[in-house]
């Protein structure tokens, strides 16, 4: 049984239908790359997994180890193990990072942490995705770079611990050195229990992260399905080859 699967699944913003037909399906302990040009429905489908009220499905189902979350609160979902890292992280003035960590970890667990034990286990964890440990004092995202606030999104990941994480383009905008620590912060959440459904444009952070499946997705429809070597293919050839009427052309697997 897969830890998440995706059935089916249309979404409509504003009554426009965005995802028309996406299914897929990650299993625990698996890395799925979802990637496709820009348009293309990755986002959307990402916020509707999360339960975001602006995106509403209209047919179709969100499983989540075996169980259907497909009209959830987005804190049930959170509390069933499911995390959204953010394309384009929000600035929250007034709310410290350990404070918002601290109250986010008790809130999905039913044994709470107290604030010296919390502040070292995230001293630890920051430090292992170089980030300075003053930043616990900081306000969420306030006056930080792109790539602070996307290694943000991934201490978030790594305090949290979720079953299941959707990562909405973190790469994008991270430089080499900062792409590798993510990279690798990612891979540090991986167990045989968890799994990730990485959304991205570019083949890159597959470099450091290599996909056990890999799904492409034009106009709102998985298109097509492999495994690492179909991203490959991706970086050499684009995603014109690919065709976007909810067929797949190329099985890489």
């Amino acid at each position: 049984m897969a830890l998440l699967e995706i059935n089916n699944l249309k979404v409509q913003v504003e009554g426009q239908e965005i995802v028309k037909d996406a299914t897929l399906s990650v299993e625990a302990g698996q890395v799925a790359a979802l990637m496709g040009p820009n348009g293309s429905g990755k986002s959307t489908l990402a916020y509707s997994l999360m339960g975001h009220p602006k995106y509403k499905v209209t047919s179709g189902s969100i499983i989540l180890g075996g169980k259907e979350i497909t009209t959830a609160t987005p804190t049930e979902r959170a509390k069933a193990g499911l995390f959204l890292s953010f394309q384009y992280p929000s600035e929250i003035p007034g709310v410290s990072v350990e404070n918002f960590l601290r109250e986010a970890y008790n809130s999905v667990r039913e044994k709470k942490i107290g604030v010296m034990e919390f502040h070292k286990q995230l001293a630890e964890n920051m430090g292992l995705l170089g980030i300075p440990e003053s930043f616990a004092g900081r306000h969420i995202n306030e006056g930080f770079s792109g790539g602070e606030k996307k290694k943000m999104e991934i201490l978030q990941m790594s305090i949290l611990a979720p079953r299941m994480a959707l990562l909405d383009e973190t790469d994008s905008g991270l430089d080499v050195d900062a792409l590798r620590t993510v990279a690798e912060g990612i891979k540090r959440t991986l167990n045989h229990e968890r799994g990730v459904l990485l959304i991205t444009h570019y083949q890159r952070i597959l470099e450091y992260i290599k996909p056990d499946k890999v799904y492409i997705m034009k106009s709102g429809r998985i298109a097509a399905a492999g495994n690492a070597d179909l991203s490959v293919m991706v970086e050499k050839k684009g995603y014109d080859w690919v065709t976007d009427n909810g067929h797949v052309q190329s099985k890489a697997a």
